[in-house]
């Protein structure tokens, strides 16, 4: 789950607080930073999760994809077509949405 405090730096960047319990009532703004509307912490949590989400098929790939060393050394042995199929396996198991 996306934390609090990715949420609330995804809307003020240089906000400074201090959350207990990713509790969003514990939030307790410091050094001057304007609070923000637990409704918009919250909102842009679930949206930042959402795109999270969505990227799940490219951090699967990314596991299982040779090493770009090992890529290359099949390019260079089987060539581009073979090398194209070796990817387009993973490609497959973990297609995007």
């Amino acid at each position: 789950m996306i934390d609090l405090g990715k949420a609330i730096k995804a809307i003020n960047k240089t906000a400074n607080f201090i959350i207990t319990d990713e509790n969003v009532d514990t939030i307790e703004w410091i050094n001057n930073t304007t609070p923000i509307a637990k409704e918009d912490i919250l909102a842009k949590q679930v949206e930042l999760q959402a795109e999270y989400d969505a990227l799940e098929y490219s951090r699967n790939r990314e596991k299982e994809y040779p090493t770009w060393q090992d890529q290359l050394d099949d390019i260079y042995h089987n060539g581009v077509d073979a090398w194209k199929a070796t990817i387009k396996v993973t490609k497959d198991k973990y297609p995007k949405p």
